[in-house]
Order: structure tokens, then sequence, then C-alpha cells
């Protein structure tokens, strides 16, 4: 297996999977830079090797190089990995422009969808950053807890990228023991199944709240992943990718894992508490909070129904009481389940 070393890279976003990514690449070998927003964080990360606000417990690559100005991230990279909220990284992008060299290699780590434009992270950097080459720009996505990843934790995840050939380079600049790397061309399935998985976790942290049990967790992960395949197809993605490590792999951590920030969001509101006082106590985002109203937009844009997604969106932003959301879902006009 040729796994690539002494690559520089800068990670964008010091966040659990922003720090984990970094330490992950930094131990292979690879010259990294992780810039770092927080003045807290970065003194940790430096005087410490821990990130104790975003991954604590943990201790980091001593070759593991924070920075606090896009400069100094930027300055001499061949790969910047950009690994910040949805909802910040156009701001985030907008700050970089000026030290991004043409040519320069982006991986996005980020799952979401922007509010309002209800762009792809990879559309907007492609008019954030107008001069790079988007044929090669690509996303890490897959069934990836941070916490196990920096833990050495066996994981699989994709590299999706339009360009197939520079999606097999950037496996072997990823990939080691523990972290397998497969590629992919579908980065429009990659992205949709990353982000959209969120909502549906929130959905069933919601339906264990409310002590549903296992047959309700497992219809909405399964009905989840047929309305993010309608969606993801609807734009051009390949149903296969949904299939894979981007899709149903994601989903059902997502849906089922116990570090999942969008599960545990959905499983206090199925609880009685309220999605403001949930959110205002939690250091990290749950990308799915705001991922739920632009995919719900996206839906009806492109005219895709999207009921989990519709539900969700109406329980986190029109105060619909969760019994009631679980009672619509289930008294819809019967369907057939495969659509030819």
């Amino acid at each position: 297996m040729a796994f690539e070393r002494g690559w520089k890279i800068a990670v964008i976003g010091a966040g659990s999977w922003g720090t984990a990514l970094a330490d992950l690449l930094a131990a292979k070998g690879h010259d990294v830079t992780l810039w770092v927003r927080e003045e807290e964080v970065f003194r940790q990360i430096r005087d410490q090797r821990r990130n104790d606000v975003f991954l604590p417990d943990v201790s980091l690559c001593p070759d593991l190089r924070p920075v606090r100005s896009f400069e100094e991230a930027l300055e001499e990279r061949e790969l910047v990995v950009l690994v910040v909220p949805s909802h910040v990284i156009r701001g985030v992008l907008a700050d970089m422009r000026p030290h991004i060299r043409q040519g320069m290699d982006l991986v996005t780590g980020t799952k979401g969808i922007e509010n309002g434009t209800l762009m792809t992270v990879s559309e907007v950097v492609g008019e954030e950053l107008p001069k790079q080459d988007l044929h090669r720009m690509a996303c890490l996505s897959g069934p990836s807890f941070a916490r196990e990843v920096v833990r050495r934790y066996p994981t699989a995840v994709t590299v999706a990228c339009p360009d197939g050939e520079h999606a097999q380079s950037l496996q072997g600049v990823f990939s080691t023991e523990t972290f397998r790397v497969y590629a992919s061309q579908d980065i429009v399935g990659a992205q949709l199944g990353g982000a959209l998985k969120n909502v549906i976790a929130i959905g069933a942290g919601v339906s264990d709240g409310l002590g549903f049990g296992h047959n309700a967790r497992a219809a909405l992960i399964t009905r989840g992943l047929a309305e993010i395949t309608r969606l993801a197809v609807s734009m051009g993605a390949n149903p296969h990718t949904l299939a894979g490590l981007a899709g149903m792999g994601d989903l059902v951590l997502t849906c089922t894992g116990e570090l999942s920030r969008n599960r545990t969001v959905g499983l206090k509101i199925g609880r009685g508490e309220s999605l403001e006082g949930i959110t205002s106590g939690m250091n990290m985002v749950a990308e799915g909070v705001k991922t739920a109203r632009s995919a719900y937009e996206l839906g009806r844009k492109v005219g895709v129904e999207l009921p989990i997604t519709e539900q969700v969106f109406r329980i986190l932003y029109e105060g619909k009481v969760p019994s009631e959301a679980v009672r619509d879902l289930m008294t819809r006009e019967l369907k057939v389940e495969l659509e030819h």
C-alpha cells in the first residue's frame, strides 16, 4: 500500500475534526500547520500538545504546528484542508484568499449546505476562490468520529474529487494503517450525503428521546437514506455513492453513535429541552441544525420530497411538537418502497 509522506499541508480549523486530521497527518510524517481561531486553544496546543476545548484527554503529535495567521498557515503549503463549520466557511475563505496560491490543492472536511444560497461547500469555494481548479477540489467524507480517529481506531472514509487520478493521489496522502481512504469521483453525492445525514441524525435522536425504540430508529435511518439519495441523484450524484461510506456509512454512525452531536441535539429535544437551551450549552457545532433549514429549502427548490427533513425543520424552526411530527410521518399517504 502506497502511503505518501512529506507533504506541506495546512489544516484550517482546530475544532475536534480539524485537530484530529491535523494530528493524523503530522504523526504520519507530513509538515502540518494548524490554523487556530481561539487564542486559548492555540496556546494549549502550542504549550501542552492538547486541545481540551474541542478534543479533551488526547495528547497531540509534537510535530504539529499551531498558528494564528493565515499568512503563516498557508506559507509554502501544497495542500489545504478546510475544516471549519459550514456557516462560517465563506468568511474564512475570503480571509484566506490573499494567501492562496494558484495550484494549491484543496480538500474540505466540512459537512453542510450554506443557508440562503443552498450551495455545497465546493460551490462556495468556487465563488470565493475563483482562480482555483475546481476539477481538483476534493472532499473527505464518511463515518469518522474525531475522537476515534485521533486514538487510531480503525476508520474508513472516502475522498471524492471530479479528477479521478487526483482522488487516488489524495488517498496516499491521507491513508495510514488505521485510516483507510477510498477514492471516488462523485463529489456531489459525497457532499450531500455528508450534509444531510446530520439532519436525519437529529430525527433519530428525537425518536430515541421519545423512547420509541429500535424499530423506529431503523425506519428513520432507512427512509432517511432514501430521501438523501433522491435529492442527491436529482442533483447529479451516483446513487451508489449513497450506499457507501459517504452515505449509508456516515448516516448509520451519526444516527446511532453516542459521540454524535446531532443525535444528541435530537435526543434532548425528544426529552423536552429547547433548541436554544441545547445549543447554548454546546461548545461544538451540530451542523444538522443549520443544514435542516437549507436542506428543506433545497428540496422545495428542486422539487424533491424530503419528509423526514421537513419534519426535523418544523420541529427546530416552527416549534412543532415532536410526537406530532412522528404522527404526521407515520400517517402520510402510503407509497411503494422502491421507485423505478
